[in-house]
């Protein structure tokens, strides 16, 4: 039971990305790993061919009273063969758990009727293991609500114990006895002695230093899984960075990932607050910090701003080991939550004295480089960051039309303009952008185009982000990307600027969108940015980048692309002067 258990929890992915796309479908060995946890015998030749596309077309069968011999193949017009040495209930719960660490299902699953019927539950079985079972009946739907829930909990549970011991270094049999009684509450009774054997194996591991790691050996694909556990990233991602990266380099990138991630605030000048009086407030509330080497208005908070989750783990262990002992032995918990937390609770934010903002994206707004009077478009603005910094930079004077599809996330766009005191430049407009382009006029001296992305480059933050991205999603962002750089191109001004940023470090997403972008409109240049950006962040084209490892910053890229003046502009532009020479108006005036 506890190789099934370590096998449960070797698989690292769960949950569904940001911008609604499924979870990597091609990770389907660590999928089957929990349908074998399940002690099912799945009859399948190879299990690595399951098509990844059962999970999304659903094939069309006969009704579920069809009876195939075992054997037959299966084709368009035939349904699978009836297993009936499988439950249907753990049929059902196997592949409803495969589901969900895809991405596509949730656990709270099953009424008698409806769009989580039995009916629609067992085509998920015939199109994912290959085979059906009998029908579900109402005890089988129950029973798969329950199975599956308590599965999620007590790998839920398992993760919490082992990221406890392993990595925050807290005192082992606190967390054991922890967890064990969270095993008793959560689960049932006798849970805790399952949880408390695991966990107890694992600190005894870790004493003796013989943790069961993979070897680096083998071909490249070997090599990329054995580093994927390791370091705890898809093997896709791995190979990618590989490649672009080579081997150190992606391990050095991954190993950022996996440390405790850094924050910056920004001074908010709109309201008349300088760095110095934010350096002022830091030294009084004795928060650790230095000042931001590349933007005036930035500091660093040297500690990681995850310290609502640590604070809560201080509580517990308190309340297990007492006051003295939990400082004593946790003193990770002392740093964390005197940083950022120190900040939040004297109301800094709140005031709107300053922002949380990365500098990679404070350089992203340096690219655009915002001047009083200017009108300027950010096409996928919510929520705001680079918004109201843009909104600041013009000191009252221009507009930023701030667009963005997510009606909620422009309501925090609003609320935080007029905290920091600039909602009276900001204009907000909810609509998808590609529409707004074609129906909307106007043309802007400056267009942002932050576009959504894989978000490679902040994985330090969003550690969830790894496991909600795949190889399919990366094809879509894509298209996506080059659609909103065609809708933004309509909006520049003969003269203007358009800055293409995201933040992904991958050439895919950047240098070659916008080589793809500059053959389909040859009407503009690119606009090298060292003018604008410290020398250390340019790239040989010109472009911004801001790269983890070596600047210790979220990673990010920016392209500032010039719109060309037509020939009879530029003329019409040069015959100005002579024109006003020659004006009556002004030979009355004199």
């Amino acid at each position: 039971m506890k190789a099934k258990i370590f096998s449960f929890l070797s698989q690292g992915s769960y949950g569904s990305g940001s911008y609604g796309f499924r979870y990597q479908r091609r990770q389907r060995l660590g999928a089957m790993a929990q349908v074998l946890s399940f002690g099912l015998r799945i009859q399948c030749s190879d299990t690595r061919r399951i098509s990844s596309e059962r999970l999304k077309v659903a094939k069309p069968r006969p009704k579920s009273n069809t009876v195939i011999p075992t054997g037959t193949r299966w084709s368009a017009n035939r349904t699978h063969s009836i297993n009936l040495e499988i439950s249907p209930h753990r049929a059902a719960s196997a592949v409803r758990l495969m589901r969900i660490e895809l991405g596509g299902a949730f656990a709270d699953l099953l009424n008698e009727k409806g769009k989580g019927s039995g009916d629609n539950e067992m085509g998920y079985v015939e199109r994912t293991l290959g085979f059906r079972t009998r029908d579900l009946d109402d005890r089988d739907l129950r029973l798969v609500t329950d199975i599956v829930g308590g599965a999620i909990r007590w790998r839920s549970i398992l993760r919490i114990g082992f990221y406890e011991i392993l990595n925050l270094d807290m005192p082992p049999y606190a967390v054991v006895d922890e967890n064990v009684r969270l095993a008793k509450v959560a689960l049932r009774p006798g849970a805790g002695n399952l949880v408390n054997a695991i966990l107890r194996k694992l600190v005894l591991l870790k004493e003796k230093n013989s943790l069961p790691l993979p070897k680096v050996e083998g071909d490249d694909r070997s090599q990329a899984r054995a580093l994927a556990t390791l370091y705890s990233h898809p093997v896709w991602m791995v190979r990618r960075w590989t490649k672009y990266l080579g081997h150190e380099e992606a391990i050095k990138l991954m190993m950022w990932n996996n440390s405790v991630p850094s924050f910056s605030l920004r001074a908010n000048s709109g309201k008349g607050f300088t760095r110095a009086d934010l350096v002022m407030r830091l030294k009084t509330l004795k928060v650790p910090h230095e000042l931001s080497p590349h933007l005036d208005n930035f500091v660093r908070i040297k500690t990681g701003m995850q310290t609502s989750v640590v604070s809560a783990i201080e509580c517990k262990y308190r309340r297990v080991l007492g006051s003295d002992l939990c400082f004593q032995y946790c003193p990770v918990l002392i740093s964390w939550i005197s940083s950022l937390q120190i900040v939040i609770q004297t109301q800094l934010l709140k005031e709107g004295l300053c922002s949380v903002q990365d500098e990679s994206a404070g350089l992203m707004v340096s690219v655009v480089d915002p001047q009083p009077g200017e009108s300027i478009i950010d096409c996928c603005a919510a929520p705001g960051g680079k918004t109201v910094f843009m909104a600041s930079c013009l000191r009252g004077q221009g507009i930023v039309h701030a667009v963005d599809i997510n009606e909620g996330r422009l309501r925090i766009l609003k609320e935080t303009a007029k905290v920091l005191l600039v909602d009276d430049v900001i204009s907000t407009v909810h609509a998808d952008f590609r529409t707004f382009a074609k129906n909307n006029p106007v043309k802007s001296d400056k267009v942002l185009l932050d576009a959504p992305c894989s978000g490679l480059g902040v994985l330090s933050k969003r550690a969830d982000l790894r496991w909600n991205r795949s190889l399919e999603d990366m094809k879509q962002l894509k298209n996506l990307q080059d659609e909103l750089l065609d809708a933004a191109a309509i909006l520049v001004k003969p003269g203007g600027v358009l800055v293409y940023s995201t933040c992904s470090i991958d050439p895919e997403e950047n240098e070659e969108r916008v080589s793809a972008f500059l053959q389909r409109h040859p009407e503009f240049c690119i606009d090298p940015v060292g003018r604008y950006v410290p020398s250390d962040f340019v790239t040989e084209a010109g472009f911004y980048l801001s790269n983890p490892v070596k600047h210790s910053l979220d990673g990010a890229f920016a392209a500032r692309l010039v719109r060309s003046i037509p020939i009879k502009m530029k003329q019409m532009k040069l015959t100005e002067p002579q024109r006003k020479k020659r004006s009556p108006f002004q030979d009355q005036s004199s």
